[in-house]
């Protein structure tokens, strides 16, 4: 026989911790205008990406047979959707300084790459993560995650961008 009214799981079993969103971000990239931008003489959009964002944009280009231009613009789309959830995690929190500004802004030191799955993963170099955590004023039980989602069709770049917190 069962119980009526149903048991709630969230109440009826011992929660471990507990999950906060913190920042959501999307952004999309039309992907013929940043070919053309790639393709400019002393352009600085290849450095906006690390060697192992460019080398695996590379790779996957030729594994679908389609063009770098295509995997990069996808990757850009995500690092601006990290950087939007970020700020938006920091004006939740009432924080009107921002770490950077768009200038300085160390983008090939916020990474957008695929795990040994293909699924994308954002990966933040130490000096990165460090100043994500005291601008946020991240208390040390807690640990910022990033999650994002990347896509494309029809010559747009697209991702989404969650930034939660755990402790």
């Amino acid at each position: 026989m069962s119980q009526w009214p149903p048991r709630n799981p969230l109440t009826t079993t011992k929660r471990v911790g507990v999950t906060v969103i913190l920042g959501l971000g999307h952004d999309v990239v039309d992907v013929g205008a940043f070919a053309e931008q790639l393709e400019m003489p002393g352009t600085r959009m290849q450095r906006l990406f690390s060697a192992r964002e460019r080398r695996q944009a590379s790779l996957r280009a030729s594994i679908k047979h389609d063009g770098e231009a295509l995997h990069l613009a996808a990757k850009w789309a995500a690092k601006e959707s990290v950087v939007k959830a970020w700020c938006e995690a920091l004006a939740g929190r009432g924080i009107t300084e921002r770490p950077y500004t768009v200038d300085d802004t160390p983008w090939p030191r916020i990474e957008i790459v695929d795990d040994a799955t293909g699924c994308p993963r954002v990966v933040m170099a130490q000096d990165v993560h460090v100043e994500l955590c005291r601008s946020l004023a991240v208390p040390e039980c807690a640990e910022p995650v990033w999650h994002v989602s990347i896509s494309h069709d029809g010559g747009i770049g697209s991702a989404v961008a969650v930034l939660d917190m755990r402790g």
